[in-house]
């Protein structure tokens, strides 16, 4: 089959690889996946634009509801859904949008849900079939570049290069957009930094808000400890990974956090705001530490600084429930079957 598929392909984001990913296992089932960014259709000529261009479309695939899924409700081909983070957090307190997102997923064969918590909040709160709603987490496959340079890293970063040596880096892999929220435990963390200068914070991703990116360097340049990282091809991504302490997530609403999931395949202790998408990968003090305030999050990173045998622990415990709950085989085998409904 040849199959469209319509996401949001801003480049080094999670959306962009899960999408990446998914078509790899469409096409390793021997059909031809037309992978499209959702961005560039602006309205409805531009679908049927797009289907000119890519004549013999049978079948049609999108991440997000809103975003991905309205473009697909004119095409006369079946398709299926993947629910993002932002459709069900976020869109659906938009009368008009909660609208269109109830009838893509009426007229979806199949809608996938990254958690069992994100189809319940999708039941609730739109008109659904159980049945049509599969959960399925994301498959996790890392690889550190082999050729990666940590001190260069470092000194690209903006670290000085006679601070490089001995510095302890909580990284937050985000794009730079609101939701995502940067910024904030910068205050919380500059005052830990001026009392323990090894401690630094090294924020990295795309600018995918102009406006909202500026403020964020903007703060950095006034936030002692922290820096703005440039973003990274994946595998140099899980190399920086690997030589940080901890990762960070601060993000105001996620539906499933693709950085949280390589962090722990790597090992590497997770400190993550406490919100639903966040617990629903995290276990408080199992799998990682979850954190309601950026006061809180000092105290926890403190805890992990202090305690070898946690931060062991935390790694070992982590990697196995990735390992044994996003796996990238059996990702790969759903997909694959989810796609066979889709034929005419």
């Amino acid at each position: 089959m040849r199959v469209l598929f319509l996401a949001s392909l801003c480049p080094k984001t999670g959306n962009c690889t899960t999408a990446e990913r998914i078509r790899c296992h469409i096409e390793a089932a021997g059909h031809t996946c037309i992978l499209r960014n959702s961005a560039d259709i602006k309205e409805r000529s531009d679908v049927t634009t797009l289907l000119a261009q890519e004549s013999g479309v049978e079948a049609a695939l999108a991440i997000h509801l809103y975003k991905g899924g309205r473009h697909l409700l004119d095409l006369q081909v079946p398709f299926g859904i993947v629910f993002g983070g932002t459709d069900v957090n976020e869109d659906v307190k938009d009368e008009k949008k909660r609208a269109v997102m109830e009838r893509v997923l009426k007229k979806a064969r199949f809608a996938v849900a990254f958690t069992p918590q994100m189809k319940e909040e999708a039941e609730s709160l739109l008109l659904s079939e159980s049945s049509k709603i599969r959960i399925q987490p994301q498959g996790i496959k890392t690889q550190a570049a082999s050729d990666f340079s940590w001190s260069d890293f470092l000194i690209s970063s903006g670290v000085e290069a006679n601070d490089v040596e001995g510095v302890c880096v909580f990284l937050l892999v985000c794009g730079l957009r609101r939701v995502k929220d940067p910024l904030y435990l910068l205050n919380a963390f500059s005052e830990w930094h001026a009392s323990n200068p090894q401690v630094i914070f090294i924020i990295i991703g795309p600018k995918m808000d102009p406006v909202f990116s500026e403020e964020v360097e903007e703060r950095v340049k006034r936030s002692a400890g922290v820096y703005l990282a440039a973003e990274r091809e994946q595998d140099e991504l899980h190399a920086a990974m690997m030589h940080s302490f901890a990762l960070v997530n601060s993000s105001i609403s996620e539906g499933m956090s693709a950085a949280i999931l390589e962090a722990m395949d790597l090992g590497l202790p997770v400190l993550a705001r406490d919100i639903p998408g966040n617990a629903a990968i995290v276990q408080h003090d199992v799998t990682g530490l979850l954190f309601s305030s950026p006061e809180e999050f000092v105290l926890m990173a403190k805890r992990l600084l202090d305690n070898q045998q946690l931060r062991e622990r935390l790694g070992a415990n982590s990697r196995s429930y990735v390992g044994e709950h996003h796996s990238f085989a059996q990702e790969r085998k759903n997909y694959q079957q989810l796609v066979e409904t889709l034929r005419s």
